[in-house]
């Protein structure tokens, strides 16, 4: 989310990196408050160890691997083409979906497993 800074504010206090990189960030943050569309960057993403790091998976894969309708999963497979974080190629009537950047999927999945644990050490935190 944007906000908008005084001019003393914005003097004192530089962005990090340029705007467009910023908004970049953004859309893809908004974009994976999703969970369905987190749970399909997942199935797509591959474990680093993995020794031919493209996974590709038809649409109907994923949808039945997620549970949702296949115009669902659709829609959601738009979103993430979009941002260019899947690709897509069709062989005839199928569509095979897989992951654009693996360095980014990586970097996705790494900071999952961190929240995973986080999450984690604050539930064990909370029991009485």
């Amino acid at each position: 989310m944007a906000t908008t800074d005084s001019p003393e504010t914005a003097s004192k206090y530089p962005p990090r990196r340029p705007h467009e990189i910023d908004q970049c960030v953004d859309r893809f943050l908004t974009t994976m408050c999703d969970t369905s569309r987190r749970y399909i960057l997942e199935l797509l993403a591959s474990p680093q160890e993995e020794p031919d790091p493209v996974i590709e998976r038809r649409s109907g894969d994923i949808a039945r691997l997620i549970g949702l309708s296949a115009a669902t999963t659709s829609e959601h497979l738009r979103q993430l083409s979009s941002l260019g974080l899947i690709r897509s190629r069709r062989e005839g009537n199928v569509v095979y979906y897989r992951i654009s950047n693996q360095l980014v999927a990586r970097s996705f999945h790494d900071f999952l497993m961190a929240l995973d644990s986080y999450c984690t050490s604050l539930r064990g935190n909370n029991s009485p």
